[in-house]
């Protein structure tokens, strides 16, 4: 069966906080384990201000440390922003403290605006092309092999983290298979190339010591309710954050609002309708059929599910409803 895991950005809703967010984002982890999810990861993006993610290692600890056997890992670091020594001694630290549940998902977008992103790294605001010498030079610090080296991740050396390789195009389909990665497919907001990312990384994919065979993730947005209004109704909050975002002008996650798709326009409804061709939205037996044919389609080995809902028990339930109707 496909395994399911959760994909949080960590929402600030409006009228809250990020300390509330936090709170959120563990509790919705201790349910999401109790459910027989299988990771849960979070997601580096900064200055948006409807995400509270930012500092993506730390919220991680967080979250390990009020969970017991659910894998949690980043979805993923954007690794351009970071020397990836900086990151092997995070996630060295992380594995330490949680050994054998952290999974570190790698990125080559900066999860930001530009001017953003150079703040991040004044010296370096480094091409996406120097994205596959750092990826390698951040698994030799994780690996074994560098244990004589004249630099050292302490911790992260010989602990071999788990690394995924994460992407919205051919790029990373094509890194991840050169280098026998398990590889994360970012369907729930980009899947024009998905069908083709799938495809090359299946057909190109060398074994390696992480990984025998190709394994692909595909992000998924679901939002499930007890009726197909209700979940379209619950749906509307990340469809605001969208286009807001799109129209550069990021928000917090606003309130579900009525007839929100009737009150874009014709050029906005065609790109969310193109956005959300991989999302499940409704009740129970919608969101059983729109998986079954989602998985059919694609043969996803995992899908990495993300639920941006305003009401945190909506949420939860949403989680839920999901995981009950996968197991039928």
């Amino acid at each position: 069966m496909t395994a399911l895991s959760v994909l949080d950005l960590c929402p600030i809703v409006e009228g809250g906080d990020a300390a509330q967010a936090f709170h959120n984002s563990r509790d919705l982890a201790q349910h999401a384990e109790r459910l027989g999810y299988q990771r849960f990861w979070l997601a580096e993006h900064h200055g948006m201000p409807g995400i509270a993610s930012a500092a993506t290692s730390v919220v991680i600890g967080h979250v390990a440390g009020g969970t017991k056997t659910i894998r949690v890992g980043a979805g993923g670091i954007m690794l351009p922003n970071h020397s990836p020594l900086v990151i092997a001694e995070q996630f060295g630290t992380l594995a330490s403290l949680y050994p054998g549940r952290i999974d570190l998902g790698l990125g080559r977008a900066p999860g930001s605006d530009q001017a953003t992103a150079r703040a991040l790294r004044r010296d370096a605001f480094e091409s996406p092309d120097q994205f596959p010498q750092d990826v390698v030079e951040l698994m030799h610090y994780l690996s074994p092999q560098a244990a004589h080296a004249r630099i050292q991740a302490i911790p992260g050396t010989g602990l071999q983290v788990p690394i995924w390789i994460l992407g919205s195009s051919l790029f990373g389909a094509q890194l991840a298979a050169e280098l026998g990665l398990p590889y994360a497919f970012a369907s729930h907001f980009a899947p024009a190339a998905m069908m083709d990312a799938i495809a090359i990384y299946r057909s190109r994919f060398k074994p390696s010591a992480q990984l025998a065979k190709p394994h692909v993730m595909l992000g998924m947005g679901v939002f499930a309710a007890d009726t197909d209004e209700e979940a379209q109704l619950l749906a509307s909050s990340m469809q605001q954050a969208f286009v807001n975002l799109r129209s550069g002008r990021p928000s917090r996650l606003q309130p579900p609002k009525p007839g929100y798709l009737e009150q874009l326009s014709a050029p906005e409804q065609a790109i969310l309708a193109q956005t959300m061709s991989a999302a499940a939205i409704g009740s129970p037996d919608t969101v059983r059929r729109q998986l079954k044919e989602f998985i059919a389609r694609t043969g996803a080995d995992e899908l990495m599910v993300a639920t941006q809902i305003f009401d945190h028990a909506a949420r939860v339930r949403s989680y839920e409803i999901l995981a009950q109707v996968h197991q039928v």
